[in-house]
């Protein structure tokens, strides 16, 4: 028993496929924030850009164990030449952008999508639109009166645009859809090939 139970242990850790995660986007969109609340179950309230360390740690996902690794990435351009080299071996990548800025919506087409598919031509993209809790917020909207959000139709559009195999809508404020975020990253590399058998399909599609 103890060597059969040596082999499946044995056999079981040869199987936990590993995945590595890069988040992107620009510079205080939340990507930080995101991972820190994923990892932590905790909120950062100052903004200090990019302090987390590579995570990595086993997370099952509709009964299948694999070892997450999570990188973390400056958005600003003094960063342009030393971030590529995180997306090397990448997976897949957490593309964000903020739910109430414009502007890191635009750049996800503009700069992002270019920069991912010249580095990693073939991993697959989240779309992720953070803040949440902001896009509907009176006070939030009352401090900024002339703050542009994002609706969730335009969310899906630009998902559609860029071929993003899903989007999700999330809070690292208050938690809202957080692990969904991940548990999509995860999904959309152990099922990449639906593609092919369904050309109809456009891929997974999450928005919660």
């Amino acid at each position: 028993m103890s060597t059969a139970a040596a082999t499946a242990a044995a056999t079981a850790t040869t199987q936990t496929k590993f995945i590595k995660c890069v988040t992107v986007g620009d510079g205080a969109v939340g990507k930080t924030c995101l991972l820190i609340s994923y990892t932590s179950n905790t909120f950062p309230t100052d903004y200090v850009p990019t302090v987390f360390d590579n995570f990595s740690a086993n997370v099952m996902v509709d009964g299948q164990t694999v070892n997450l690794g999570i990188w973390d990435t400056a958005g600003q351009e003094d960063y342009n030449r030393l971030r590529p080299l995180s997306y090397r071996g990448a997976d897949v990548f957490l593309l964000a952008f903020s739910l109430i800025s414009r502007p890191s919506y635009e750049n996800v087409s503009k700069k992002w999508v270019p920069e991912l598919r010249h580095y990693a031509p073939r991993a697959p993209i989240v779309l992720v639109g953070t803040k949440l809790d902001l896009r509907d917020d009176r006070r939030f909207h009352f401090d900024y009166p002339g703050a542009c959000t994002i609706s969730t139709e335009q969310g899906l559009e630009l998902k559609k645009q860029i071929g993003a195999l899903a989007y999700i809508e999330c809070s690292s404020k208050t938690q809202q859809n957080v692990k969904a975020v991940f548990d999509a990253a995860i999904k959309v590399v152990l099922q990449p090939a639906k593609k092919k058998k369904q050309k109809k399909r456009t891929g997974i599609c999450l928005v919660l």
